[in-house]
């Protein structure tokens, strides 16, 4: 037990990149639907400093603009949740999810299946000690903490998807910003010194010929004062996860996005020996729980996919759920982040390509984003669903 105590502070220590967060703690499904009709105003900072909570970011907004009922508000009142949430130990599956990005890919599959137990928390540790106990089967993590995890439970854990891709944009008022290179003499404003995110940007930079010599990053300690510094000064540019930039591009009618991170990402990995995606978040089982119930976990493969897809497809009506659950606390702000919230699934090949070649990047920035060591072959559990 003492060991998996410390284990568990360990991690929390090498947490990076969550894609957003809620207020509290873990709740189900129906707790988090509860919440979300009811006062939401604590906030809670997201584990790795990297963004404000997502109810905190709606709510500025809202007082910001007066946010006026949007298509997702308006929209039919069919999308609604189960009233309660199954026992965990009558369920088929236990899975475990930040809020955020990677839950809201999820809201339609909370929605249709009532026999898988869902868990919501705002950090990854507490998923992270939850799944090292034996109380989640499934757990949606940041990609370099599920990587830290295999490699620290002597392969207990195997990934099965990516559900988010980036969700890092640069935002400015200057619209002069076009391209990494622009950034040359330029000051960038942003959360997490030693995080994923400061990772992606210096990789980003050294592939495009620049060093912190030529681009000054300057860090602090969370997203409000990054959107503050950009509101004081015109030309300042902020490093910004979703969906805070679409908080912020609302509160401040001159901000734009002038960079997605993501897809600059791309275009610096496709001339290299290892191309790779800006993975967020990825999927991962524990390997137990994978070996004797692997027709549940493709079916949770199988609905999260499709989940995903809903999400995407259907922003109005999946805002709705998102609201109702909790992780965004205004549905407006919701459909508004969706299109840039990197929601995605990929699994095989796809997924392995994906995750591999981002994974590379990080140790080589520093190993222990990574767990100490790049994770083996038997991390992507590829074959499933085949």
């Amino acid at each position: 037990m003492k060991k998996a105590i410390a284990y568990v502070l360990a991690l929390a220590l090498s947490l990076t990149l969550l894609a957003g967060c809620g207020s509290g703690t873990g709740k189900t499904v129906a707790e988090s639907a509860g919440a979300s009709t009811a006062a939401q105003t604590e906030e809670s900072q997201a584990a790795s400093g990297e963004a404000e909570t997502t109810e905190a970011a709606s709510s500025e907004a809202s007082e910001a603009d007066g946010t006026e009922a949007s298509s997702a508000e308006t929209a039919s009142q069919e999308a609604t949740l189960p009233a309660e949430t199954i026992a965990p130990e009558d369920a088929v599956v236990r899975v475990g999810a930040l809020k955020g990005p990677t839950s809201m890919g999820l809201v339609s599959m909370m929605q249709n299946n009532p026999d898988m137990y869902f868990q919501m928390e705002t950090a990854a540790d507490a998923l992270t000690a939850a799944v090292i106990q034996g109380d989640l089967d499934i757990a949606l993590v940041p990609a370099n903490v599920a990587a830290i995890l295999f490699n620290r439970t002597e392969y207990g854990v195997s990934v099965i998807d990516v559900n988010t891709l980036s969700v890092l944009y640069m935002v400015s008022a200057d619209t002069s910003v076009q391209s990494v290179a622009d950034l040359a003499g330029r000051t960038v404003y942003l959360t997490g010194k030693g995080t994923t995110p400061d990772y992606a940007l210096q990789y980003l930079l050294s592939a495009n010929g620049l060093s912190t010599e030529e681009v000054t990053l300057e860090y602090k300690s969370e997203a409000t004062e990054v959107v503050s510094t950009m509101a004081q000064e015109p030309e300042a540019i902020g490093l910004l996860p979703q969906p805070f930039v679409t908080v912020a591009t609302t509160q401040n009618e001159n901000l734009q996005i002038v960079l997605d991170i993501g897809a600059e990402w791309e275009k610096a990995a496709e001339n290299t020996d290892m191309p790779s995606s800006l993975v967020t978040g990825v999927t991962i089982v524990r390997n137990e729980f994978l070996a004797e119930h692997k027709d549940v976990v493709e079916r949770f493969m199988e609905e999260h996919e499709k989940s995903a897809a809903f999400t995407n497809e259907h922003p109005a009506e999946a805002a709705q759920l998102i609201a109702q659950l909790g992780i965004v606390e205004k549905a407006a702000i919701a459909e508004k982040a969706i299109p840039y919230c990197g929601i995605t699934y990929l699994d095989g090949q796809d997924m392995t390509m994906a995750l591999a070649g981002y994974l590379q990047v990080l140790y080589e920035q520093n190993p222990e984003a990574v767990g100490g060591e790049i994770p083996s072959s038997e991390f992507y559990a590829a074959g499933l669903r085949q």
